[in-house]
């Protein structure tokens, strides 16, 4: 992805560089729970979406409500709380790596980088394998520059569109988390959706994690899986 030239501050670039990294298809294409978490995101923010006028056309209508979302984003709205947590919802359940973004990008120019980081922080610290999973790949447009300037949150106490924040603490909050969980959970997509942003020097954590390191290292890297095996040799010592 492009920089921003100078409108991106450092502390922004290097929240993307450490977010913008290769992710992994999912083992399980769990379809059905993003379907229903779509048609959420499609009823609170009144998007215009055709149904089918075929019966068995699942996708269809999908890209559909994917397109209708952006185009919204382009003319501009302004996003309740509820249109925030179906945003995000949406985005954990979406078994596609790279649309996912379509539901993060809005949230975060409505309500910034920490409160959607701390959102995911919760599904990774407390959700099913299926969203921890998805909130790792999601984390991975989590530090996008904020573009969309006519998508706003709908707040009386706040006005204007949100200002890009330092969200060091989540992050580090976040990578702390990731690692506790790539060594705890056994379950193959929540390790091959995390690894990609997970990372693998000590210097990025407090003594007290440094043997967490090494074991998250040693896992990875004696894993049956191969996608995992190849990719924790290109995060060590990064």
């Amino acid at each position: 992805m492009a920089a921003d030239g100078n409108e991106t501050t450092a502390s922004e670039k290097a929240r993307t560089e450490q977010s913008f990294m290769a992710l992994p298809d999912r083992t399980e294409d769990k379809r059905e729970p993003f379907a229903t978490r779509l048609e959420e995101v499609v009823r609170i923010l009144g998007l215009a979406v055709a149904p089918e006028s075929q019966p068995g056309g699942p996708l269809t209508w999908e890209h559909r409500a994917r397109a209708a979302l952006r185009e919204a984003c382009r003319q501009g709205m302004d996003l309740s709380e509820a249109a925030f947590d179906a945003l995000v919802k949406a985005a954990v359940h979406d078994p596609n790596p790279s649309f996912n973004r379509g539901f993060i990008e809005p949230a975060l120019n409505a309500f910034g980088h920490s409160r959607v980081q701390s959102a995911l922080l919760g599904y990774l610290r407390t959700g099913t394998d299926l969203e921890r999973a998805g909130a790792a790949r999601a984390w991975y447009w989590s530090a996008l520059p904020l573009r969309m300037p006519l998508v706003r949150a709908k707040n009386p106490g706040f006005t204007g569109q949100a200002e890009p924040d330092d969200g060091s603490a989540v992050v580090a909050e976040w990578n702390e988390a990731a690692l506790r969980e790539f060594v705890s959970n056994e379950h193959p997509d929540v390790r091959r959706c995390i690894l990609p942003g997970l990372p693998l020097r000590k210097s990025a954590y407090s003594p007290e994690l440094h043997d967490l390191v090494d074991a998250a290292v040693a896992i990875a890297r004696s894993h049956p899986d191969e996608y995992i095996r190849h990719r924790v040799e290109h995060q060590v010592g990064d």
